[in-house]
């Protein structure tokens, strides 16, 4: 194993680069070369013949080390340490590469399914827009003979000496044969043209189910089957349509096939094979992302253990006497506000809900108090704030060397870096405007310091730092949070390529989804896909730090709603409160329909299914408790869980469970005023963190050019960081200003500080040259 190893440090490829090199540089893309790119290094890896095993017995968290140990050493670092630990950071990174590669693979294909579709769709639009004006022209020509014909009839004239006077009549043939044709078009579907990404996908599948490890469970076997026909040049001589559901369009377009032609049986394989990874029925032996959802699962006896902390009950009949309970309750208030005319700002007619939207509610004085205060903070350089904020906190004391595990020494040097990020600046330009240090400086302190683990601590560092301060107590106690995405263009390179949103328009780009506290401090921040929905990530900043497990209460816009999400939100102790746009159209589940007050029945939609919610609470028991203990991030349980093309009873029981926590919030929310008010507030003070992010993000004209979304990811976070920095700095300096006001003899209400906000910039000198105080000092 030894040689195989020091191979990879001696072996020149292609562009004078090692092969070590060469395996750590890989991309997610969007086509079949960016796949065999990935098959390349997956081959070579698994040529190697590296065991995960031989990782046994090693912590976790000591192979993600030294995996990223190996990511960041050149060549020649490797080569100048001891034997024994560079063959162990080798070992480490190839078998860790090995399951991200085969990841990294399937979610190329993920990408590739999904460019398929859209281009199908697009041509099967572009033809029924195009059929627009012929159908016009047919519908008219039948539309003079039908009309002829009536007239005939009607004034007794022969049919035949009308018909024969009119230029329809002689274009009759023509006119049937294109409604024949027309008709086909307007029944057609996309289904029917994504055969034509055959030949793509030939380039690239059959290698990529040779080299993929595949496991199954039993109800997709027949997929796996039909997949290694495929893989071996094995196609059925009839196509076999055993893998899909007896309801699917695929049977009906596999029927009209050719005989012998299996080009679209290969297709929807390939496509169902997409589906089933993605809802977990598909697993790969050893992966990060697509591992068997079974074994992520805590036992039920860790499980008891973990739940300790959360009030949801080991027995369902708990549960649901508690919730029978709550919702019998919030039913009659509804309805005695219904009868009374009592809803606060809407109400309840013949089974019709309205419900108006709040004015804003901030009184004339804040602004003039907000203005006032602002003008009494003193001009600063960002660079002095991150000086100070620095020397006030420590945060910088979180980038420890990734292989020492020492502080930084270079303190300014880690600033420039984290500046750089944060401003979108990137190191080079930095070097050139900073009076401190290089290039190769920086270059070497952000790839030994600045990991994503560090930029976490520091972000918790900072907001439990702001959090302390007078003036935040004025704002909250840290324990509401609201959170919302944000569009960030991108370049027309690396991963951001396939990436494009019609809602934010046709330009690339990735989104930011952050978490605000009720203190203005944003304490979660990560990158998803811009084309990904936002609901499943709204738990998932609660439960990343200490910061967002204190939160309670947790307001989402109308992108946040699931049942789901209610349901998992609810069973982990946090309430759920969403701004729902379409709300009168939403419809009650409950437990007996026919108990239901008179004056709502026309609002339930349904019963809860109790034997589905009992006969699964076990697994539900253990799901939460795996998502609490950090095992799985919220967002993927329920992505997983949501993918599943058959109702998985899991999926269906936590949607039972959503069903009663979505209805007994829209009775609070139907009849509180105040949460009304709370979800909005909260909501403006996440909205506003995007002027502040926009007014940060001054390089490269506000795009991220980064081509790989480890860079990316590095990006948004330094940007997070570096808002919450000014953030701190505001509020600390706005108390100064309150108390400089008061000693000037003017009035400060304390209930107008709570409309003030941490937010603004206009007195922060962000751009020209950053100047650094050779002595490390404040200026």
């Amino acid at each position: 194993m030894r040689k195989r190893m020091i191979a990879l440090l001696t072996e020149t490829m292609p562009g004078n680069i090692s092969r070590l090199v060469w395996l750590r540089k890989f991309e997610v893309g969007n086509n079949s070369a960016a796949a065999n790119r990935l098959l390349d290094r997956l081959e070579f890896l698994q040529d190697l013949n590296l065991p995960a095993a031989v990782l046994k017995g090693v912590p976790v968290h000591r192979i993600s080390r030294l995996r990223r140990q190996g990511e960041r050493y050149f060549t020649d670092g490797l080569r100048d340490i001891t034997s024994d630990r560079r063959i162990a950071i080798l070992a480490c990174c190839c078998v860790e590469w090995e399951a991200v590669i085969a990841d990294a693979v399937i979610e190329i294909h993920d990408r590739i399914v999904g460019k398929t579709w859209r281009e199908a769709k697009q041509l099967h639009d572009t033809r029924i827009a195009d059929a627009r004006s012929t159908v016009t022209d047919t519908l008219r020509g039948f539309t003079a003979l039908g009309t002829a014909m009536i007239t005939a009839r009607n004034d007794g004239v022969p049919i035949e000496i009308v018909l024969g006077r009119m230029p329809e009549w002689g274009q009759l043939d023509q006119l049937v044969a294109t409604a024949a044709q027309l008709s086909a078009t307007m029944a057609d579907e996309p289904l029917a043209h994504v055969g034509m990404g055959y030949h793509r996908f030939r380039r690239y599948a059959p290698r990529m189910l040779r080299c993929l490890k595949i496991k199954c469970a039993p109800v997709v076997k027949p997929l796996l089957e039909a997949a290694i026909k495929i893989r071996d040049a094995k196609p059925p001589g009839a196509p076999d349509p055993d893998f899909l559901r007896p309801g699917s369009k695929w049977r009906r377009h596999l029927k009209v096939q050719d005989k012998g032609d299996n080009r679209f049986w290969e297709v929807s394989v390939l496509f169902h094979l997409r589906d089933a990874f993605r809802s977990g029925d598909m697993w790969l032996a050893h992966s990060r992302r697509y591992g068997d959802m079974k074994q992520v699962l805590v036992p039920m006896a860790a499980a008891q253990q973990e739940m300790a902390q959360l009030t949801m009950p080991l027995d369902p009949q708990t549960w649901l006497v508690d919730r029978k309970a709550r919702l019998l309750a919030g039913l009659k208030r509804l309805a005695a506000a219904a009868r009374n005319g009592t809803i606060p700002h809407g109400s309840i007619e013949n089974g019709t809900l309205r419900i108006d939207r709040l004015t804003a509610d901030v009184p004339d004085e804040a602004n003039e108090l907000i203005l006032d205060l602002y003008r009494r903070l003193p001009a600063a350089r960002i660079t002095d704030i991150l000086l100070e904020v620095d020397a006030a906190t420590g945060f910088t004391e979180a980038f420890t060397h990734l292989r020492t595990g020492t502080p930084c020494e270079d303190r300014i040097g880690l600033l420039n870096v984290l500046l750089a990020e944060g401003l979108n600046l990137g190191l080079r330009k930095m070097a050139e405007a900073s009076n401190t240090h290089d290039y190769w400086q920086l270059s070497r302190l952000a790839r030994w310091h600045v990991e994503s683990d560090a930029m976490d601590q520091a972000l918790a560092t900072v907001v439990d730092a702001q959090g302390k301060l007078d003036m935040a107590r004025h704002w909250g106690l840290g324990t509401t949070a609201s959170s919302d995405g944000q569009f960030f263009p991108a370049s027309r390179q690396g991963e951001a390529m396939n990436a494009i949103n019609a809602k934010y328009g046709s330009d690339p780009g990735t989104k930011a989804y952050s978490h605000v506290n009720d203190q203005y401090a944003p304490f979660a921040s990560r990158l998803i896909p811009v084309t990904a929905s936002e609901a499943p990530y709204i738990l998932s900043g609660l439960l990343a730090n200490e910061a967002g497990r204190q939160v309670r209460e947790q307001y989402a816009d109308t992108t946040g709603y699931t049942d789901r999400v209610f349901g998992m939100s609810g069973l982990l102790d946090r309430r759920l409160v969403l701004r729902i746009r379409d709300l009168p159209s939403k419809r009650f589940y409950v437990f007996d329909p026919a108990a239901t007050p008179a004056e709502l029945r026309k609002l339930v939609a349904g019963k809860s299914r109790e034997d589905v919610i009992v006969a699964n609470w076990p697994d539900l028991f253990r799901a939460i408790a795996t998502v609490n203990s950090g095992r799985i991030e919220p967002h993927q349980m329920l992505r997983k869980l949501a993918s599943y093309p058959r109702q998985h009873n899991l999926a269906v029981a936590l949607r039972e469970v959503g069903r009663i926590e979505r209805t007994l919030f829209l009775i609070d929310w139907i009849l509180d005023a105040d949460m009304q008010r709370r979800a909005q507030i909260g909501l403006n003070k996440g909205e506003a963190h995007h002027a502040l992010k926009n007014a940060l993000r001054i390089g490269r004209q506000g795009e991220i050019r980064d081509r790989t979304s480890e860079g990316q990811h590095f990006r948004i976070a330094g940007l997070n960081l570096l808002a919450v920095i000014v953030i701190y700095w505001n509020t600390l300096h706005l108390h100064e200003a309150v108390e400089a006001r008061r000693r000037d003899g003017l009035d400060v209400p304390p209930e107008l500080l709570a409309h003030i906000s941490p937010l603004g910039w206009a007195h922060i000198l962000l751009t020209v040259e950053y100047r650094w105080p050779r002595d490390a000092e404040p200026v």
